[in-house]
């Protein structure tokens, strides 16, 4: 995937962070375009230059915001930082029992809680700009800074809700699901965004120590695409130990979060984007408590049980062509696999990040992605409708119509049915 820097001129600033998308596409298992390694062109300025200013300068970006939720409920967030003693950390075993950082997003009584949800550490944020080529040093504290719109402290709105859990692409923080998380607790659920330690570009633990990405380094050192694969499948599959572990935390008889009398355990769905979607699956395959899961735009490397997923309804909602029928030929296996509900849809103009708030962060920064020309107003529609509608059809038994077929106000969004 190419990107272009619309505050730079073309050249090798751009042409690094197109290498350094692809390659993290590439590590994350989804195929880059021919023209990921291509030049990159300069766009037109995201800002106006500010009066007074030099031909060329420009305004520099200004504060960053997420979408506004469009559910009837207020939103507030909480941090857990859990510690499973019963595993110890497959990527770094010296580093002892596996630990896990999970941002909470619930419904929340309006008016209540303190000041809104930093969005994430500066220096995570540094980290995985950095890894996308982007080194600009006014970008890690803007995207940290980015404005989200749940409140901390924030007391639970009355009732017991669904709860779903979210899981990020490969060597990407939890952070960039936020939009989602924030969109579905509005609409009524309690939602658990898990940050895997060492499988992310830098997770900061409460100690202020930031984990690096070990995993990553493993996934690098395999001499070929098959060993790489298999690794990949590791990964999804450890996951899916790290959300048994969650849901025994989140719903069990002594729970670790103040507020879990909110959720209703007897309605659990799960969500990924890129290798978070892989363990969506693995994570249903290996515990019977979700009751629903969606892929957004990831690789089976942990492919779906042959026997299927005991009935349990599935989404697949991915790029256009790259997911669609005959593309990443995991998703027309686990298509046959699956045996309940189930859809599979594609975007098209999506790309890779369409699904993860990387779009609105991206165009109020100035970047586009030519392979991935849809627009974030799109981009965060599409993915709030879809996987909105799924969980209120599998966790709630509310009508869907949005997952019938094709409607005239989704134009980019094709029903596969191969």
């Amino acid at each position: 995937m190419t990107i272009l820097l619309r505050t730079r001129p073309a050249g090798v600033a751009a042409t690094a962070a197109a290498l350094a998308l692809s390659a993290l596409a590439a590590l994350a298992g989804t195929a880059a375009p021919a023209s990921a390694s291509g030049p990159a062109t300069t766009a037109s300025p995201a800002s106006a230059a500010a009066p007074g200013a030099a031909p060329g300068d420009l305004a520099e970006p200004a504060a960053l915001t997420l979408p506004r939720p469009t559910g009837p409920y207020a939103t507030g967030r909480d941090t857990l930082f859990l510690t499973d003693h019963g595993r110890t950390d497959p990527w770094v075993p010296a580093a002892g029992a596996r630990q896990l950082l999970v941002s909470l997003h619930y419904p929340a009584r309006p008016g209540s809680g303190g000041d809104p949800a930093p969005y994430m550490p500066e220096e995570e944020a540094r980290l995985m700009l950095a890894q996308r080529g982007l080194d600009d040093p006014e970008w890690p504290g803007l995207v940290a800074a980015t404005r989200t719109h749940s409140r901390t402290a924030a007391r639970p709105a009355p009732g017991r809700f669904p709860l779903v859990l979210l899981s990020p692409g490969f060597g990407t923080p939890r952070a960039t699901l936020t939009g989602l998380a924030e969109e579905l607790a509005s609409r009524g659920y309690v939602v658990a965004t898990a940050d895997h330690p060492y499988e992310s570009t830098g997770t900061e633990l409460p100690d202020g120590r930031v984990l690096p990405c070990a995993a990553c380094d493993v996934v690098r050192a395999q001499p070929d695409e098959a060993a790489r694969r298999t690794v990949l499948a590791t990964v999804s599959t450890g996951r899916a130990a790290d959300f048994s572990f969650l849901l025994d935390r989140l719903t069990g008889p002594r729970p670790a979060w103040r507020h879990a009398r909110a959720i209703d355990p007897h309605r659990v769905g799960m969500a990924g984007h890129s290798i978070g979607g892989d363990a969506a699956a693995s994570t249903m395959a290996a515990d019977r408590r979700v009751d629903a899961g969606v892929t957004m735009d990831g690789t089976f490397f942990d492919p779906v049980p042959a026997r299927g997923l005991d009935r349990r309804p599935f989404l697949m909602l991915g790029t256009d062509p790259g997911h669609a029928p005959g593309g990443d030929t995991s998703w027309d296996e686990g298509w046959e696999r699956l045996d309940g509900f189930k859809r599979w849809l594609t975007v098209l103009e999506a790309g890779h990040f369409t699904f993860t708030d990387t779009p609105e962060i991206g165009e109020q920064l100035g970047i586009e992605d030519p392979d991935a020309p849809l627009s974030a107003v799109r981009s965060t529609a599409i993915t709030r409708s879809y996987v909105t509608a799924f969980f209120d059809r599998s966790l709630r038994g509310r009508p869907a119509r949005l997952l019938d077929g094709p409607t005239p106000a989704n134009p980019e969004v094709l029903f596969q049915r191969p």
